[in-house]
């Protein structure tokens, strides 16, 4: 079986239809090069010019333009997409979910996994200030789904930082950690890696990150470097700037020996308090 997957990386603009028409190319050369899963970066379809911009194009859950677009290339070219995030509407007007929708190779929806810890924060030596919470409620279920390329945990960007939640994920089964995001420039510098390479590891899982990397029209940077990581943390490919995608092979053979000869999962105990 063809277990080849692709991280997507984009530099999105406020405009949708050119970010969908950027997003379908890039798929597609994916799925020339061989990728039956792809998954797309946070905020492929938006990047907006103010926060609150997403609440203005916010789809209702199950319909809109984002997500037939969606379906429709999952369908039309026979993978499964990890549809980065979009906006769906929340309980709140003035808030929406930063949802990741999943297809499977036949257009069907399959789960969804809203975006959990919000990032809220003053970027150390910078003056760019983020406040997702004024614009987006938090989530609060993890999401382990399976697939024919093996048990996939879903988390976006800022929930990176928190491993509590992969390691709830990997107690569920998860064994390819996906996780689109949209990282900035200079946490992504310090960070961005360290903290992909140290969820492969500590949960002996593939990693596939697709990150948006480049300049936006509203000013921002964001870091890119999107990469797929093997269990043993290893940088199987990676795409430092600018449009475009990496691939490679999920290996579950490569999964069940580092699993079996390095068994750290098991011997895992909480430490009494």
């Amino acid at each position: 079986m063809n277990n080849k997957c692709a991280a997507i990386q984009m530099a999105s603009s406020p405009n949708i239809r050119s970010n969908l028409i950027a997003a379908e190319r890039l798929i597609e050369e994916a799925v020339k090069a061989g990728a039956k899963l792809v998954a797309l970066p946070e905020n492929f379809a938006l990047m907006g010019n103010h926060e609150l911009d997403k609440i203005k194009v916010k789809e209702v859950d199950g319909a809109g333009p984002i997500q037939d677009f969606l379906a429709s290339v999952a369908k039309k070219y026979a993978l499964w997409v990890i549809g980065g995030t979009i906006p769906i509407a929340g309980t709140a007007d003035n808030r929406v979910r930063a949802t990741c929708l999943i297809y499977n190779d036949q257009g069907e929806r399959v789960a969804r996994y809203d975006k959990i810890h919000l990032f809220d924060v003053n970027v150390p030596g910078t003056n760019e200030v983020y406040r997702e919470s004024d614009s987006i409620e938090a989530g609060n279920c993890s999401l382990v789904i399976d697939s024919p390329f093996g048990r996939l945990g879903i988390a976006v960007c800022y929930d990176l930082r928190f491993p509590e939640l992969f390691r709830n994920m990997s107690q569920q089964g998860a064994e390819i950690l996906i996780i689109p995001s949209a990282f900035t420039a200079e946490t992504g510098a310090a960070h961005w890696e360290l903290l992909l390479r140290a969820r492969a590891v500590e949960n002996l899982c593939y990693v596939i990150a697709p990150n948006q990397g480049g300049f936006h029209l509203n000013g921002r940077r964001t870091y890119g470097h999107s990469m797929i990581i093997d269990p043993w943390g290893v940088v199987l490919d990676c795409y430092k700037t600018g449009g475009g995608f990496v691939c490679a092979d999920i290996n579950r053979e490569r999964l069940e020996k580092v699993r079996s000869t390095f068994p750290a999962l098991e011997h895992r105990h909480l430490a009494c308090e």
